[in-house]
């Protein structure tokens, strides 16, 4: 007989409820933000945008190495000096582990790669000109895992099997620097997670992503 486990169906219930009362937040946030550049008769822009991510998902005793991957998708920007950037796009990332015995990796091995929808929303102030712009910007990010792909070695522990036990949605942080040379923009950014992947490892993900985008309107 198959027993419910109602103390973890109520522990996702919790971290679901948390995550979305803090993206309603967000959400409000940038309603108020959008409503006033509006009224402000502020610059808009819209862009395409795709670039490579270099991730790592950081783990407590645990040796890690990264992962390269990619992300597509489109942006606005409102505004000009002091601006609001929200984004939505694709993206591959992960990371890799090691588990060392004695100095060796006979210990096994294991590698993840997600594939996320991201939706970061930045604030950011830019100097410069119309033709040659810099701009620097920061912010939240929320991001869902559309699929999981993960490996593991057959000598890996089965101790750790539970290590891909991943939380289906993530929230972060982005901090970077850009440059804007007429309608191109490129973007440098690191990612940070300001939640857990996994709670039992102290799992976050961690990334820097370079991309190049291109104002369409």
């Amino acid at each position: 007989m198959a027993f419910y486990n109602f103390g973890s169906a109520f522990a996702g219930l919790t971290l679901l409820s948390k995550t979305m009362k803090i993206m309603k937040k967000y959400i409000l946030c940038m309603a108020t933000l959008l409503i006033l550049t509006i009224g402000a008769k502020a610059q808009f822009a819209l862009g395409l945008k795709g670039g490579l991510n270099v991730s790592k998902i950081n783990n407590d005793n645990i040796s890690q190495s990264t992962v390269s991957g990619y992300q597509f998708g489109a942006f606005a920007r409102i505004g000009s000096g002091l601006y609001l950037q929200p984004e939505m796009y694709v993206g591959s990332e992960g990371g890799q582990f090691n588990f060392d015995t004695n100095g060796t990796n006979t210990g096994g091995s294991a590698k993840v790669r997600f594939t996320t929808l991201d939706v970061p929303l930045l604030l950011g102030k830019s100097f410069g000109t119309k033709s040659l712009n810099f701009r620097v910007m920061a912010g939240p990010i929320y991001s869902y895992i559309l699929n999981t792909d993960q490996t593991f070695s057959d000598n890996l522990s089965s101790a750790y099997r539970d290590l891909g036990n991943y939380n289906n949605s993530t929230l972060g942080y982005q901090a970077g620097a850009g440059v804007d040379l007429g309608n191109i923009s490129l973007d440098a950014r690191y990612e940070g997670g300001l939640t857990q992947l996994n709670q039992k490892y102290g799992q976050r993900q961690n990334l820097w992503h370079i991309s190049l985008g291109f104002k369409i309107l």
